[in-house]
C-alpha cells in the first residue's frame, strides 16, 4: 500500500507541475469572474485518491486509477475530446499511414455522452454487416457501454483479424422517429483504408467520384480517378462527398487545391481568446498549387446529413467561390478541430483535445448548425438506410467495383426485364444533380442559376451567435 500511495502522490505532483508550467502558474478562465487557481481546483482530486489509497479493500492499480481521471476529465469537455491510451495512439497512428485491423468504425461521444457510429468504413466487417452512421454502440461483447469511454470502447471493439465482437446497436434515423435495436456478430478483419469508393462515367458523360474519407493518399487518389474519367470522355464531376467523416485537415486543403485557384483561403481556425486578445490556437490554409481541374469544368457535390469534418471544409471552400452547386441535405456540423497532445505520462499515450473551431472562407463557423445546399433534395427517412444498403452490397462483390447500386440514376435499378426494380431504392439526390448538369454545358450559366449566397447556406454556428450575444451585452 506505502508504494502504491508514493506512486500515487508523484503522478499527482508531476500532474499538477505539469499544468501550471502549461499555464504559467495559473489557468485563466475569460468566462468566469476570477481566475482559476490551479492546485485549489485539483485539491479533491488528491482527496478521493487519498481516500482511495487509505480505505478501498484492495491494493488498487493507481495507473488505472490517474487514467480513469484522466479519461473522466477529457469526457467532461464535449463529444470530441478524449484521454487516449498508450496502445489506442499507437492504432491511431498506425491508422493513418493505411490499413489496420478491426471492424472498421469511427466513434465518438454523442450530447448525452452515448458511444455513437460516425461512419463505417467502406468495405470494412462493419460496413459489410450493416452498421451504420448515426448508430449508438449500447453494448460490446455484452458489456453495457453506459459511462463507457471512447478509449475503451475502442479497446473492446479492435482486436487482431480473425476474432469476433458482439455489438449491439440503438438505431434511430430521425428524432421522433421509432428506434429499434440491431445485433451484430463481426468478425474483425485488417481494414483498408481506401479514400475513392466509387468512380465511373454516368449518362451524359457525367463523371462520378464517391470520396469516403480523407486521408494523406486522398487529393493523389482523387487526381488520378478524375484525369482517368477525362481520358474516358467524362465532360462534368459530381463529387459525392455524403456519408463521408471526414479526416486529415490538410488533406482538405490539398484536395481543395485540384478545383481553387492559387492562394485560396480554404480554411481557418480559431482556438481560445488568450489575454492579449489573440487566439491561442490559429491556422489558415490557402491553397498552395495551381488547380488541377479548369474553372469552366462543371462540379457538384453531393452532401448529406452525414457530411462531416473536413468534407464540409472542401463543400463550404467550393460552395463560397462558386466553384461547385452542392445537391442533396446539410452537413452534419463538426466544425471543431481537434489536437493530438502526447503524453510522457502515462506513457506512449495521449490527448485528443478539441482546440478551435474553423471556419469556412464564409468567415463564420458551422460548428452544430452545417451546411446547406444550393439545391435542397432530401431522401425519405424510410429510404436512408437503404441506399446507404445498396452502396454498400454492390462493394461486397470484387466484380461489382465502381458498380454500385444507385437504381435508375446509374442505370441499375431495372430487373431482368428492363422494367424498373420496385426493391430498388433511387438515388434521388444523384439524378436530380445529373438532371442539372444535363440542363446547360456552361457551368457559368447554372451557377447563375442555382448558386445561393453564402449568406444563406453558411450560417454562424449557435456558438459564435451566443459569442456575439454575449459581447454585445458586455458592450452595452
Amino acid at each position: 500500500m506505502r508504494n502504491s500511495r508514493s506512486q500515487f502522490y508523484a503522478l499527482f505532483v508531476f500532474m499538477s507541475v505539469f499544468v501550471l508550467l502549461l499555464s504559467n502558474g495559473f489557468v485563466a478562465v475569460f468566462a468566469q469572474d476570477d481566475d482559476v487557481d490551479v492546485a485549489e481546483a485539483l485539491a479533491p482530486m488528491a482527496n478521493v485518491f487519498d481516500e482511495i489509497m487509505t480505505l478501498y479493500v484492495n491494493d488498487p492499480d493507481v495507473d488505472k486509477v490517474v487514467e480513469g481521471a484522466l479519461e473522466g476529465m477529457m469526457n467532461k469537455l464535449d463529444e470530441h475530446s478524449s484521454y487516449i491510451s498508450s496502445d489506442a495512439f499507437a492504432q491511431i497512428q498506425e491508422d493513418t499511414e493505411g490499413e489496420f485491423e478491426g471492424i472498421g468504425v469511427s466513434i465518438q461521444l454523442d450530447d448525452s455522452e452515448r458511444i455513437k457510429v460516425i461512419q463505417p468504413i467502406a468495405g470494412s466487417p462493419a460496413f459489410k454487416e450493416g452498421v451504420l452512421g448515426g448508430d449508438l454502440i449500447v453494448e460490446i461483447d455484452g458489456v453495457s457501454t453506459k459511462d463507457m469511454s471512447i478509449d475503451d470502447a475502442a479497446k473492446r471493439i479492435r482486436g487482431a483479424r480473425g476474432t469476433t465482437v458482439e455489438i449491439t446497436n440503438w438505431r434511430q434515423l430521425e428524432e421522433g422517429a421509432d428506434g429499434h435495436f440491431e445485433r451484430f456478430k463481426i468478425k474483425r478483419g485488417r481494414i483498408p483504408l481506401e479514400s475513392v469508393l466509387e468512380t465511373r462515367v454516368l449518362r451524359g458523360d457525367i463523371g462520378y467520384i464517391r470520396l469516403g474519407d480523407f486521408k494523406k493518399t486522398s487529393a493523389s487518389d482523387l487526381q488520378e480517378h478524375i484525369e482517368q474519367l477525362e481520358k474516358d470522355g467524362a465532360e462534368s464531376l459530381i463529387l459525392d462527398l455524403r456519408w463521408n467523416p471526414g479526416g486529415l485537415l490538410t488533406a482538405a486543403r490539398e484536395v481543395s487545391e485540384l478545383f481553387l485557384e492559387k492562394g485560396s483561403l480554404v480554411t481557418y481556425t480559431k482556438g481560445r481568446s488568450s489575454a492579449a486578445g489573440g487566439s491561442d490556437e490559429e491556422l489558415v490554409l490557402h491553397t498552395e498549387r495551381r488547380p488541377v481541374v479548369p474553372e469552366s469544368f462543371p462540379v457538384l457535390i453531393l452532401t448529406n446529413q452525414f457530411t462531416a469534418s473536413s468534407s464540409e471544409i472542401v463543400t463550404g471552400a467550393l460552395q463560397f467561390y462558386k466553384r461547385a452547386i452542392v445537391v442533396g441535405m446539410g452537413t452534419y456540423g463538426k466544425g471543431s478541430v481537434q489536437t493530438i497532445i502526447p503524453l510522457q505520462r502515462p506513457l506512449g499515450s495521449a490527448l485528443r483535445l478539441t482546440t478551435a473551431l474553423y471556419y469556412t472562407p464564409a468567415r463564420v463557423t458551422i460548428n452544430k448548425r452545417g451546411i446547406l445546399p444550393d439545391v435542397s433534395v432530401d431522401v425519405p427517412l424510410e429510404d436512408v438506410g437503404g441506399l446507404f444498403g445498396q452502396l454498400r452490397d454492390s462493394s461486397l462483390d470484387p466484380e461489382l467495383k465502381d458498380r454500385h447500386n444507385h437504381g435508375l440514376a446509374s442505370g441499375d435499378g431495372l430487373d431482368d426485364d428492363g422494367e424498373p426494380d420496385p426493391e430498388v431504392i433511387n438515388d434521388v439526390q444523384l439524378e436530380r444533380a445529373m438532371d442539372i448538369l444535363e440542363e446547360d454545358s456552361m457551368f457559368e450559366n447554372l451557377i447563375k442559376k442555382y448558386h445561393k449566397s453564402t449568406e444563406e447556406t453558411q450560417v454562424a454556428s449557435i456558438e459564435e451567435e451566443a459569442d456575439e450575444e454575449s459581447a454585445a451585452a458586455i458592450a452595452n
